[in-house]
């Protein structure tokens, strides 16, 4: 997924000259050809990820399309007042790539693991939340981020997850979900974005449930959300991010206001990991290891 993104934004800025990649120091040998066919578009900002934002903001202003990269425990978290502020406020077409979402860098500790940041910016008024949850849904929100008119945020976990999808999606429309896989009516419908996309398809295969990927957190298509609550059961949110304020929250925010389902949302527990360890250690220790996951839906489906 992480090559489609690189492959991407190159595309992207070799047919528009205003975009400029703007980096905190780390992303080298994923702009490799970046660096070397578009040289006067980089920007290595160093070490200083608020000064970056602020940068991207001046940019923006006098017409270029700033697309800033960083680890998303940076971008955004570390640079949260300067995105309000310096970029949402006034509604500059500022793209911010959050690399690494979720506990992709495992071992480096919670310093480093971003599961807070769906929640933090789907807060700031007018900015757009995207989480793509393979390489085909990579290329079509970049394309969805360069025709944003204003500030978007784009969330890249696991990239190694592989395809949830057979091919090239099109266009991503703002908001609109994406069924992945049908199944049957009396069944939970489950509602994944990111990473967790490719575990609800493995999940799914074995009790037939509908699979719908949600790679637009902000805004989301109450419609989309209403279809696929009434072609089902009830609703499951999975989700590599905490259980307050990410997906499972702007599920149930909707279906609240519109009809009677039950939700499961399934997500990181409101704490800190207890120990370092592997990517698939920490999914485990916060319960989003396959078995754990199986283990709650059947719960929620026998409590109906």
């Amino acid at each position: 997924m992480r090559k489609a993104f690189s492959d991407a934004l190159l595309r992207i800025a070799l047919d528009d000259p205003r975009i400029l990649l703007l980096t905190g120091d780390h992303g080298y040998a994923l702009f490799d050809e970046f660096r070397q066919r578009c040289p006067d578009q980089y920007i290595n900002a160093g070490i200083a990820e608020q000064n970056m934002v602020g940068m991207a903001a001046g940019l923006a202003r006098v017409g270029f399309r700033p697309f800033v990269y960083g680890l998303s425990a940076f971008i955004p978290i570390r640079t949260i007042e300067q995105i309000k502020l310096d970029i949402a406020h006034d509604n500059l077409g500022v793209v911010l790539l959050g690399d690494g979402a979720g506990f992709v860098y495992s071992h480096l500790g919670t310093s480093h693991q971003s599961t807070e940041d769906i929640a933090c910016t789907r807060a700031i008024p007018g900015l757009e939340v995207l989480s793509p949850a393979d390489r085909f849904e990579m290329t079509a929100a970049m394309e969805r981020a360069h025709a944003a008119s204003g500030p978007v945020y784009l969330r890249m976990g696991k990239s190694d997850r592989g395809d949830v999808h057979p091919g090239q999606i099109g266009a991503l429309s703002p908001g609109r979900l994406l069924k992945v896989r049908s199944g049957r009516s009396d069944r939970p419908a489950l509602l994944a974005t990111g990473s967790m996309v490719r575990t609800a398809l493995e999940i799914a295969q074995d009790q037939d449930f509908s699979v719908w990927s949600v790679p637009s957190l902000k805004p989301i298509s109450a419609e989309d959300v209403l279809e696929a609550a009434c072609a089902s059961s009830g609703l499951v949110t999975l989700e590599e991010h905490s259980v307050l304020g990410g997906l499972g929250a702007a599920i149930t925010e909707i279906v609240s206001e519109s009809m009677p389902i039950r939700v499961l949302r399934i997500g990181v527990p409101d704490r800190f990991s207890e120990h370092c360890g592997t990517y698939n250690y920490l999914l485990k220790e916060h319960g989003l290891d396959q078995v754990t996951i199986k283990r709650k839906i059947d719960e929620f489906i026998t409590s109906f």
